[in-house]
C-alpha cells in the first residue's frame, strides 16, 4: 500500500529526513517512535503532501503510484488521511458541515454523486455514537474552543467518516487523559480492516497498549535506525531512547 524508498526531505534548506525506507501493507499497523526533533511529524507531513517540505531524494509510492507530484487534496481523495498533532480551528463552519463538504468533495473527485442527506445523517450519528460524541458537539464550529481531547476525538471522527485506506495518526495521544485515550484507540481499532492500514506516530508506549502495532520503528536523526515488534515499544518505555542513541552514536 505505502512504500517509501530512500526518502530525503528538507524544509528551508535544512535536511530533516535523511534516507527513510518503510513499507506498509494492507491490514498492518505500524508505530513510529522517536524523541523530539527526530523527524516523525515531518515524515507524516511529507506523506500527506505538505508543500512546506521539499523531497530532495527518494520516492513515495502509494498503491504502486509515485505520489510526489500530487497535491495534498489529491492524496486525500485517493484515501490518505492525516490526523494532525495540532488541529486547526475553523470558526463558523460546523463539524457536520465540514464533514459533508469533505465527503462530497472526495466522492466528486472519484466520479460519484453526492451522498444523500439521509444517508449522511445516518453515518454521522453512527460514527458519533461509536466515539461517544455528544450530538451537540457536531453543531459546534470545527475545533473552536475544543479541549485537546475533543480535538483529537474529532480527528478520529473525521477518520471514521472518510474511511481512508491509509490513516496516519500524528501524536493523536498528545494531551489525552486515559479515558479519552481509550475512546480514541477504540475508534481506531474498530476501523481497522484487512484492506486498510494505520501508521501511528507517538512518543510513548501507552497508546500502543490500546492500538497494538504489528511493527514498531524507531526514528532518530532523520533515519529509521531500529525496527521490531510490539516488544520494542516496551523496551523504549523501560530504557528510553538513550540506549539507541548510544548504539548509533547520534
Amino acid at each position: 500500500m505505502l512504500k517509501i524508498e530512500n526518502l530525503h526531505a528538507s524544509v528551508e534548506d535544512k535536511e530533516i529526513l535523511k534516507g527513510i525506507n518503510l513499507e506498509v501493507k494492507p491490514g498492518e499497523v505500524h508505530a513510529i517512535m522517536g524523541p523530539n526533533g527526530s523527524g516523525k511529524s515531518t515524515l507524516s507531513s511529507v506523506i500527506a503532501g505538505n508543500e512546506d517540505f521539499e523531497i530532495t531524494k527518494g520516492a513515495i509510492y502509494y498503491e504502486g503510484e509515485n505520489i510526489e507530484e500530487l497535491a495534498p487534496e489529491e492524496r486525500a481523495h485517493k484515501g490518505i488521511f492525516l490526523s494532525f498533532q495540532y488541529p486547526v480551528e475553523i470558526p463558523g463552519v460546523s463539524v457536520t458541515n465540514f464533514m459533508k463538504t469533505a465527503i462530497n468533495e472526495t466522492r466528486k473527485a472519484r466520479g460519484m454523486e453526492e451522498m444523500r442527506a439521509n444517508e449522511m445523517l445516518k453515518q454521522i450519528r453512527e460514527k458519533a455514537e461509536m466515539l461517544d460524541i455528544d450530538r451537540k458537539f457536531l453543531s459546534r464550529s470545527l475545533n473552536e474552543g475544543f479541549s485537546g481531547g475533543e480535538k483529537k476525538r474529532n480527528e478520529i471522527f473525521q477518520m471514521a467518516m472518510l474511511d481512508p485506506k491509509l490513516a496516519i495518526l500524528d501524536e493523536t495521544d498528545s494531551g489525552l487523559d486515559i479515558d479519552a485515550l481509550k475512546i480514541v484507540a477504540n475508534g481506531v481499532n474498530r476501523l481497522k480492516r484487512a484492506d486498510n492500514a494505520v501508521v501511528v506516530i507517538t512518543h510513548y508506549q501507552r497508546l500502543l497498549e490500546y492500538i497494538v502495532p504489528d511493527y514498531v520503528h524507531v526514528l532518530l536523526n532523520g533515519k529509521i535506525v531500529k525496527s521490531g515488534g510490539k516488544e520494542l515499544a516496551l523496551q523504549l518505555e523501560e530504557k528510553g531512547y538513550d540506549w539507541i542513541k548510544q548504539e548509533h552514536a547520534v
